[in-house]
């Protein structure tokens, strides 16, 4: 079979193309064939090197895939050869709260990730695939989707009526108006681009605003809101914290995720958070559980991930270089074939 390898922190022209044999799958595994994946800003971190001490090299990239079941090891019932199947980010994260030890097995990262043509994943850490979805779209669930719907369902209870802002258009931001949508919630959507802020709007974005032509967008959306938003999707990080605290109302939630806007502004308002009784919550993807409730919500939904476009397996560099680039609207993937 054939992967994509990192040696070590290269970035994108230290991934390399290389030849190994096809795994045999033991006792309660499952070899995939896979056939999709897509990238996270993560995946591009850790091939910059980029994502913390866990890292080992050599690593296969990628966090999501999806696939179809080649074989199955002994001990195995719940799947057969030709099932469609999505892989966990967390391997080992299959319910209940997060600990060290079922964060440790995170694909792509301190193990081997989805930029490859066959790969062993034991068989708790897979889910079905909704017939609705191609494996492309399928490809998009493990990460951004299961992330959105933890910041947007389980960790931020959002209600129908309820508020929500997102910022950007990646993947995560993009999930995060579909489930709130799912939910009837009203969103008011942020973007750098008049175009991109378009096609929100096509989402179900009830409100944007171009945060470029707009700085204090944290304001305007609070005063859209009435006495502000109850739920903030923050992928800017430390960046942009100022101004969704200014958005979210007295009691309100700021669901953290993401690292894109740099580093803080010297005039922070956390002492205004702790006064308003905000609360920060840390959204770090979820478990097989979280993933399998997505996909139940997303099939009956007859929802469909937005794909940014689509790359061949021999393409992937190009694939990481389009992301890094900053120009995608939703999830950028990888077909493997």
């Amino acid at each position: 079979m054939k992967c994509y390898e990192l040696q070590g922190p290269n970035g994108i022209d230290g991934l390399a193309l290389v030849d190994k044999p096809v795994p045999e799958p033991g006792e309660g595994q499952v070899l995939v064939r896979l056939k999709a994946a897509t990238l996270n800003y993560r995946d591009l971190l850790t091939v910059k090197g980029g994502y913390g001490s866990r890292q080992k090299f050599p690593l296969v990239p990628v966090s999501d895939g999806a696939g179809v079941v080649e074989r199955v090891g002994p001990g195995v019932r719940e799947f057969a050869a030709g099932d469609r199947v999505i892989g966990s980010f967390f391997e080992s994260w299959l319910s209940g709260e997060p600990s060290e030890a079922k964060m440790r097995a995170a694909l792509g990262g301190s193990v081997d990730g989805v930029l490859t043509q066959y790969r062993i994943f034991p068989k708790h850490a897979l889910v079905r695939t909704p017939e609705h979805l191609s494996d492309i779209e399928a490809a998009a669930l493990p990460c951004a989707g299961v992330t959105a719907w933890s910041a947007v369902v389980k960790l931020g209870g959002l209600k129908p009526g309820q508020t929500v802002l997102t910022q950007g258009t990646g993947g995560v931001s993009l999930f995060a108006i579909q489930f709130a949508k799912m939910c009837g919630a009203r969103v008011i959507a942020t973007s750098s681009s008049d175009a991109k802020i378009e096609r929100v709007k096509q989402l179900g974005a009830d409100f944007t605003l171009n945060y470029k032509a707009t700085p204090d967008w944290g304001k305007k959306a609070r005063e859209w809101s009435g006495q502000g938003v109850d739920l903030v999707v923050e992928v800017g990080g430390i960046g942009t914290l100022n101004e969704s605290i200014r958005a979210v109302r007295i009691g309100g939630t700021i669901a953290f995720i993401g690292v894109l806007a740099g580093p803080p502004p010297s005039n922070s308002r956390l002492p205004l958070m702790v006064m308003q009784q905000q609360r920060l919550q840390g959204v770090t993807v979820g478990s097989v559980e979280d993933l399998k409730a997505m996909v139940e919500a997303t099939a009956v939904h007859k929802m469909k991930p937005v794909i940014d476009r689509t790359f061949s397996f021999d393409q992937a560099k190009q694939a990481f270089s389009h992301m890094e680039s900053g120009t995608h609207f939703g999830k950028v993937a990888i077909a493997i074939d």
